[in-house]
Parts: structure tokens; sequence; C-alpha cells
């Protein structure tokens, strides 16, 4: 079996002293894992940075025989961002993220449209906000769709509007900005709420129930947010 695609490296491990396993969400043929042989040369490493985008030539013998790849760089989307704490965690974390979530050998053209839509948000200078949106649609394409505007009761407090969700335990406040799509966010804890407000769905009805550990990477990246501020 042999194709041509582009896709973006979402993960690499090294496999012996010359060789790396790589797992690359394409375009046409979702995410793939093969070997990269030479993957630790300096001639190759230097482009197979988490996120770079590639173009891919697949080689298996058979479909239940893992391949191997040839690559070439395309978009060295990673580098540019290596001096912003951030946003290189933001990258880390977002393709961790298809990693987790995505089947192998599964096409979705819509994820890949989405980690093409995700690098035009991160080149912003707020970004934040577009972001959190963003997880929320990669996770509606997935399957996941949160549904808040649906969930939420309105309150009004000390003549302000309020969100929260009800629970028979728990009453959860959601910031407005999430409902309310169009305000204009410049407060990086409430931000940070929202953020929050996705891990924990995230955790609690997609990793807990398919015995999936919180992602490290995540973690990182929101304690870089929380450090910038």
């Amino acid at each position: 079996m042999k194709w041509d695609d582009t896709g973006f490296l979402v993960s690499k491990n090294k496999y012996n002293e010359n060789s790396l396993i790589s797992e690359i969400y394409t375009r046409n043929h979702g995410k793939v894992t093969g070997l990269v042989f030479g993957g630790t040369s300096k001639k190759i490493k230097n482009y197979l940075q988490i996120g770079n985008q590639l173009h891919v030539n697949y080689n298996s013998k058979s479909e239940n025989r893992i391949g191997y790849f040839k690559l070439e760089i395309q978009n060295a989307f990673s580098p540019i961002y290596f001096e912003h704490r951030e946003k290189i965690s933001c990258i880390y974390s977002v393709m961790n993220l298809v990693r987790l979530l995505t089947a192998e050998s599964q096409s979705n053209i819509n994820i890949f449209g989405l980690i093409e839509k995700f690098y035009y948000i991160i080149s912003k200078d707020e970004w934040l906000k577009d972001y959190i949106f963003w997880e929320l649609e990669l996770l509606k394409v997935l399957g996941f769709d949160l549904e808040l505007s649906s969930l939420v009761t309105k309150e009004l407090i000390d003549n302000k509007t309020i969100y929260v969700v009800k629970s028979k335990n728990e009453k959860k406040v959601v910031p407005n900005f999430l409902i309310d799509k169009n305000l204009h966010v410049d407060d990086l804890n409430t931000l940070l709420k929202g953020l929050q407000l996705v891990s924990d769905f995230l955790e609690k009805n997609i990793l807990q129930p398919n015995n999936l550990n919180y992602p490290i990477s995540r973690t990182h990246f929101i304690d870089s947010i929380k450090l910038s501020g």
C-alpha cells in the first residue's frame, strides 16, 4: 500500500538508535502511524517538530503491518513559537488532543481543517478566547458537543447577568463570553475559567469513560497561561 498526502506531526518516539515511530494526522487518511528511518539524524530531526506540516509518502507491505514514512517539510509552524511559551505549549497540547481523541486510519477532513484554522488563531495577538471556541468546535466534530447555550440558566445578581448550569450536586457558573460570543474579554482569569470548564468536560465526559489519563501537555499549557498573567 502506497500513498502521498499532507499532514501534521502529532507524536514521535524513538524506535531504535536511528529511527522514530511517528503519528501524523493527514488530510485524506486521518491519523496514521509509521516508522521514520533515519529520523534521529541531523538532516531530518530538525524539521520533525511536533505540529509541523509535512509532505507524507507512506509505504506498507500490508494493512496489518506498520508502514514507513518518507517526509518532507511543508510548513515549519512550531519553530515560529519556540520563544512564545504559551503558544508552543498550546501547539503540543493540541497535537496531543488530536492524537488521543482520533482513531487510527479514519479520515476526517473537518479535523484536518480545524488544525489549519488553529494556526491562524494563534498567529493573532489576542488569541486565547478564539482558541477556547476552537476546542469546543473540535470536541463537537468528534461527537462531544457541550451545547452550553441549551444547558445554562440566566440569572440577574447585583444587576449583573450570569449564566449557570445546575445539577443535583452543584451549581456551576459559566463565563458570559461562552454564551454571548461577541463579548470582548481582556480579563485573563475569565478566560482561564472558560478553559477550565472545557477541561472539566473533557475529563469527565471523554477521558474518564474511555480510561484515558488527563494529558500532562494540557496541564503544562494551562500552567503557562497562568504564569503569563
